[in-house]
């Protein structure tokens, strides 16, 4: 499954972070996976995977932060949100219901 952009514009931190993403999207192609910038230091992920079902939210860190972590220092810095669900999870999750309508940011 491709990797859902919600920004028109995509800066080249964007591009790495995409690029990162896409490892774990060719291996979990059940997953959704979206991505945006909110601000121009803040860069929100959400990862839905029904494969996470039974996986502690420690594991699935390690798992995704395994594959960012390859990212320059200057990229990873500016991750500020990673959310990592499964589908039942992601319809109880308020940090998923702020990346469906976003605070708008003051920065």
């Amino acid at each position: 499954m491709a990797i859902k952009v919600r920004n028109k514009k995509i800066d080249p931190v964007l591009k790495q972070v995409i690029k990162a993403l896409e490892q774990y999207a060719e291996a979990h192609p059940n997953a959704r996976i979206e991505v945006y910038r909110h601000n121009n230091v803040s860069v929100r992920i959400r990862v839905i995977d029904p494969s996470f079902k039974g996986i502690s939210r420690g594991q699935r860190g390690d798992d995704m932060w395994a594959i960012l972590r390859e990212l320059p220092e200057e990229t990873v810095a500016d991750i500020t949100l990673l959310i990592m669900l499964t589908p039942a999870e992601a319809k109880k999750s308020f940090a998923s219901m702020e990346f469906d309508d976003p605070i708008p940011s003051r920065i």
